[in-house]
């Protein structure tokens, strides 16, 4: 992307801040020039405008209107307690916990994690780890993603994940990046590598969620390899503050005969991007993208999904919901790139929404780009109201108007969390969105 007039000055406000970090950085001398190198790549390339295709939507000047410090010293204490509401009840779980972009070993439990997983915060990992260090940035290099080269630029906490090769974790590995009353005007650029090793299977659930209204940035980057064989859950649920700014990006590379399923959720923040990417690169894999996404107000959220079959014998699906109330604006990207050698292609994606004010607008594009004769690919994408026909049929079983629609509104949003495999996971989304609609407590 050629660099705009209104994007390349954009990629300067952020320079006062790089400098900064780097004069009181404390990394390995080939990280501090991979930040440089990618903040030059970032001056270069300037951040998205609505002339982008891919941004078309979605514009980030409110977001570049800010001017965001990075957070460099551990913030005030939080207590467990703090952390109740965004667990899902779980106890078993493996869990690493992020306060403002820090890692918190005193919140975190990783010490049960079975032979042939390692979990290691990434700024230990520059020194204690270098070689599951080292992985960062060779599946998301950022040469075209403005935001992935931001983080590239800011990056020195997160958290790599090793799953060794037949390994199989009966317990999800819980990330919970969670934001304070001192993230207030600052930014923060967590970066995960996940590799999940031949035949081996894992969870990974991320949560970035917040315990005060506090206008603050989220710029964060998760790396996926999925290995031979090997099947991996990855969940992203983003319960920002209201006032917040959140720019998220998940990229995989699947090995032959490898799943990896993604799902989505998104009602926080007042604008908020997710950008799911994964490259089929081995015969026989399959993806499987799912989201939903639920706004009031004046909130923004754009996701943006791109599935590349780069062999043949591969399949991928996709089902993503949003409903919209108020003067909300959900944006839903999604493209499948076929390549000419990826014959016996199977391909389905579907995307839903649901407009409860008149005032709410939806903008779906759903692309297939297919250079292989034999493939069998579909794309649908509709956007309604609530049916006036299973309205009217409640009604005349005595339920009550705004009774019927909360519940058909629910109903809606159920079908796409009835495909979550974690059963904590699932109940406790299925009872937030209840409650959410109907005001009734899912527990009765």
């Amino acid at each position: 992307m050629t660099p705009s007039a209104v994007a390349a000055p954009a990629a300067e406000g952020f320079l006062a801040a790089f400098e900064a970090v780097e004069r009181g950085a404390s990394v390995p001398g080939q990280v501090s020039a991979n930040r440089r190198a990618a903040f030059d790549h970032l001056s270069t390339i300037g951040f998205p405008t609505t002339k982008n295709e891919d941004w078309h939507y979605t514009s980030v000047a409110p977001l570049l209107e800010h001017t965001f410090a990075p957070i460099t010293a551990r913030t005030g204490p939080v207590g467990r307690a703090q952390l109740v509401p965004f667990t899902f009840g779980a106890t078993s779980w493996h869990t690493a916990v992020f306060v403002n972009g820090r890692f918190s070993p005193e919140l975190s439990d990783l010490g049960r994690l079975p032979r042939g997983v390692r979990v290691v915060d990434l700024a230990g990992a520059w020194t204690t780890a270098p070689d599951l260090a080292g992985r960062v940035g060779t599946v998301a290099t950022g040469r075209d993603q403005a935001f992935t080269a931001l983080n590239a630029a800011f990056v020195y906490d997160g958290l790599v994940v090793d799953v060794a090769q037949d390994v199989h974790l009966p317990d999800p590995i819980h990330v919970i990046f969670l934001a304070t009353a001192d993230a207030a005007g600052a930014m923060t650029h967590p970066r995960m590598h996940v590799a999940v090793g031949a035949r081996a299977r894992a969870t990974i659930i991320e949560s970035y969620v917040s315990v005060a209204d506090a206008c603050y940035f989220t710029n964060a980057v998760t790396e996926v390899s999925v290995g031979e064989g090997a099947t991996l859950l990855h969940y992203k649920i983003q319960r920002e503050a209201e006032r917040a700014f959140h720019v998220g990006t998940s990229e995989a590379v699947q090995a032959r005969d490898s799943h990896y399923v993604s799902f989505s959720l998104a009602t926080g923040s007042a604008l908020s991007r997710t950008n799911v990417y994964t490259t089929l690169a081995g015969e026989g894999g399959g993806a499987t993208l799912n989201g939903l996404y639920m706004l009031d107000g004046t909130q923004h959220c754009d996701h943006q999904t791109r599935i590349v079959h780069a062999q043949p014998n591969c399949f991928s699906r996709e089902l993503y919901k949003g409903i919209l109330d108020g003067r909300s604006h959900g944006v839903f990207n999604g493209k499948v790139y076929v390549h000419p050698i990826a014959q016996k292609t199977d391909g389905k994606q579907t995307s839903k929404t649901l407009l409860l004010s008149e005032h709410a607008r939806v903008d779906t594009k759903p692309q297939l780009e297919i250079f292989a004769d034999d493939v069998k690919c579909t794309h649908g994408a509709t956007v309604g109201q609530i049916d006036r026909t299973a309205l009217f049929y409640m009604k005349s079983r005595g339920i009550a108007t705004e009774t019927a629609r909360r519940l058909l509104t629910y109903a809606f949003a159920a079908d796409v969390l009835e495909t979550l495999d974690v059963p904590e996971v699932r109940t406790t989304l299925e009872r937030v969105t209840l409650e959410r609609f109907t005001g009734m407590d899912a527990t009765l």
